[in-house]
């Protein structure tokens, strides 16, 4: 569905379109945009007039053909599930377009979330990222806005998921209740399906070869069906094939997606599709390198180095079906549904260290001398399923003379988790001498698997309303709730937990000039948790509230967005890991925390600063501590900055250079010491991180790029903890994509 960008700010509006705005402030504008990049303020104000286009550079263009390669995205129900420009949510969103994807070369969800403004990601190996935002970790992944939640200790391939798919990724930060239902005030993550929406055959081939082996295929194509292009099919398919910085360690990724959209009526659309990926790793680690002797003294591991066996693997299988239904009517209303069933398998082997290593022997010791061991050996497999629909309507509706809108939906899902697992303790006489240990380990005689007891069954019902009421023509009032029934039932002990919560939310947005809107919004916070503490027992909910304010703008019909954002986020029996094995298991414990607040100020700009310049640019900075003032997951950074850009050269049109850079803060964690050692502290300083990447259309068909990340080679650890995992060094991919 297309939508025009002045017309969908104009549906809610209490007057007629052209009533007199407040004037426009172009030094507002000046000092947000010189913030990030100064050569922009000059453009941008001369690109600016009252019709809110962008001066052409060059040559006319296609004004469709040139929004389809911004980095915005002018209109997205993020947030609120109502169609809005991104300057009338009342929260900090991002939206990651297809065009960034290709030119940064954004393969994975996890490549989008490590190159998201306000994302961080904390990597336990090769294969398992947890997210966080805020301080807080990501617990509600959605795809075409169907929520589905996870245990961080089990990896089912959430982040792997091929961004080939997707039209674009969808971020909202803070508490998204009203979207989720139950979620951590961190960010909800909306993965925007594509779709067959060609009446002509169409499509592209691209391939791709980088740094260690690395190749990659994909093939899109659309075509019409029937006749009349009513009925129209697309399908993706694609693989890929890499080894790794990390010796012996290399992974195959192969995923095929395919999807009918039948045009029933002049009004009416259905849509139906499957999406199939399988995920297949050698020799990955299960958890990194350890990090310290039994001195105290840090264990400096080369970045190459891997623990894991030649038998160890990692799979991952996943199957999608679903369908979807779109109605429109003439008084302006529609009503989609969405369902989905959704299967994801794991089947893996791997070898896990977790000791205390003599620095000469290299003999092992574990934290606890009543537990004396240096890490097992883990056969686990799982399978979770997902039932789940989602049915919601909007549309406008009059009230005292004026225009508002109204948005109403309700939601079911199941997801069953049943994880089984077989383990076997090493002991240090096992393992040997760790100094010269190079992962030459003998398979184990695997015993049975078992269920474990992080199998559940989770159920959520709800029902949802937002309505968006025109105070005035400058000001606009949000208020939505979402009631959710939720029910947890433990598969092995049969222990049920079951809660009822209303989730409010309130947005007030007032337009204070032509392109400027300040917002502020509130909404509370109720997340049941999968953690436990170390007695192995589930922490009770998080519960909370979340407040923001901010001021937002637009320009050129919403090419190029600002956002400015201050948040504040009030929880308690907050969990928080340890850093240490529960024990008898594979999971970390955790302790609930009291009292935690986040604070802190974001800022972003996202789009088109001309028609040649593409830029996403923005950072973050808080504080989080528990009540006692103690910092709370100090193993996040505090402020992070993310800048990407490209710029096509107007005298050689057919190159495009760009580029950008991630920075961080200092991180630290205090990890628990050998017995009678107390704590150790693990940290990693602040690093920045440079990407570079240049495209020549050799013709209108065929585009060759080259991208290299890590410009300066920085050796870094994304995670501080008992373990070292370091990040990618400097690497290389040359593509070339054909469309036609």
């Amino acid at each position: 569905m297309s939508f025009d960008v002045q017309r969908v700010r104009e549906n809610c509006a209490g007057e007629p379109a052209g009533t007199q705005k407040h004037p426009l402030q172009r030094s507002l504008l000046a000092v947000l945009i010189a913030a990030s990049v100064a050569h922009s303020a000059q453009a941008a104000e001369t690109a600016a007039s009252s019709e809110q286009t962008l001066t052409v550079d060059g040559s006319a263009s296609d004004p469709a053909q040139q929004a389809a390669q911004d980095y915005s995205v002018p209109i997205t129900r993020a947030g609120t599930k109502m169609a809005l420009t991104a300057r009338d949510i009342p929260q900090s969103v991002t939206v990651v377009s297809k065009q960034r994807m290709e030119d940064q070369q954004l393969q994975s969800l996890n490549d989008v979330l490590h190159n998201t403004m306000g994302i961080t990601g904390v990597s336990a190996d090769m294969d398992r990222t947890t997210y966080y935002s805020r301080g807080f970790p990501i617990d509600n992944f959605m795809v075409d806005g169907i929520p589905t939640t996870f245990a961080s200790q089990w990896n089912l391939g959430d982040a792997q998921s091929d961004t080939a798919l997707y039209e674009r990724i969808e971020v909202v930060r803070g508490a998204t209740g009203l979207l989720t239902g139950p979620g951590n005030p961190s960010a909800a993550i909306n993965m925007v399906r594509k779709h067959a929406d060609s009446k002509d055959f169409t499509g592209s081939v691209s391939a791709i070869y980088g740094s260690w082996g690395k190749q990659r295929y994909v093939a899109d194509l659309s075509t019409p069906l029937n006749a009349d292009g009513s009925v129209r099919g697309r399908l993706v398919a694609g693989y890929d094939d890499r080894n790794s910085f990390i010796e012996r360690y290399g992974a195959k990724k192969q995923f095929v997606y395919g999807v009918v959209d039948a045009d029933l009526t002049d009004s009416t659309t259905v849509s139906v599709g499957y999406e199939f990926s399988q995920v297949d790793t050698d020799s990955p680690m299960w958890s990194g390198t350890p990090r310290w002797y039994t001195d105290g003294t840090q264990i400096h591991s080369r970045r190459g180095y891997n623990t894991a066996p030649e038998w160890a693997y990692n799979d991952k299988e996943n199957k999608k079906v679903f369908v979807n239904l779109k109605q429109d009517f003439d008084n302006g209303w529609n009503i989609t549904l969405n369902g989905t069933h959704n299967e994801m398998f794991l089947d893996s082997k791997q070898l896990y260290l977790d000791g205390y290593f003599d620095k000469t022997s290299g003999l092992g010791v574990s934290q606890y001398a009543d537990y004396p061991v240096v890490g097992g050996t883990g056969y686990n497999s799982g399978k979770r399923k997902v039932d789940a629909v989602d049915a919601f309507a909007s549309g406008p509706y009059e009230l005292l003379g004026r225009q508002h809108e109204l948005m109403v939906g309700v939601n079911y899902s199941r997801q069953d988790n049943k994880y089984y697992s077989s383990w076997a303790n090493i002991s240090a006489q096992e393992l040997g001498n760790y100094n010269d240990f190079n992962g030459d380990f003998p398979e184990t005689d695997w015993g049975p698997r078992e269920l474990t007891a992080d199998s559940t069954t989770v159920r959520q019902k709800s029902v949802y309303l937002a309505t968006r009421i025109s105070l005035a023509d400058p000001l606009h009032l949000i208020l939505g709730a979402r009631y959710t029934n939720w029910n947890r039932q433990t598969q092995l002990t049969g222990e049920e937990l079951e809660k009822n919560n209303t989730t409010p939310y309130g947005g007030l947005i007032y337009d204070f000039a032509e392109n400027w809107s300040a917002y502020a919004s509130y909404t509370s916070v109720f997340q049941p948790q999968d953690y436990r503490d170390s007695t192995g027992a589930f922490l009770s909910p998080v519960i909370g509230k979340n407040y923001e304010v901010g001021v937002k703008s637009d320009w050129f019909n919403s090419r190029l967005t600002t956002t400015l954002s201050l948040f504040r986020t009030e929880l308690d029996n907050v969990g928080e890991d340890t850093g240490q094995i529960i024990p008898g298991s594979q999971s970390n414990a955790y302790v609930a925390k009291d009292g935690v607040v986040s604070r802190g100020v974001e800022f972003e700009l996202n789009g088109a600063l001309t028609d040649n310049w593409q830029m996403s640019a923005g950072g973050t900075t808080y504080l989080a501590q528990d009540r006692d003032g103690n910092s709370y997951n100090s193993q996040l950074p505090r402020t992070t900055f993310n800048l990407f850009t490209s710029y096509r050269l107007p005298m050689l049109e057919q190159l495009t250079l760009g580029g950008g850079a991630k920075w961080q803060s200092r991180v630290w964690q205090n990890v628990g010491a050998p017995e009678g050692n107390g704590t150790w502290r693990a940290s990693q300083g602040s690093y920045t991180l440079v990407d570079l990447f240049a495209r020549y259309d050799v013709n209108k068909n065929l585009s060759l790029q080259a991208n290299l990340n890590n410009l300066f080679d920085k050796e870094y650890d994304t995670w501080v903890g008992a373990y070292n995992v370091y990040g990618a060094p400097r690497n290389f991919s040359l593509s070339a994509s054909y469309r036609f």
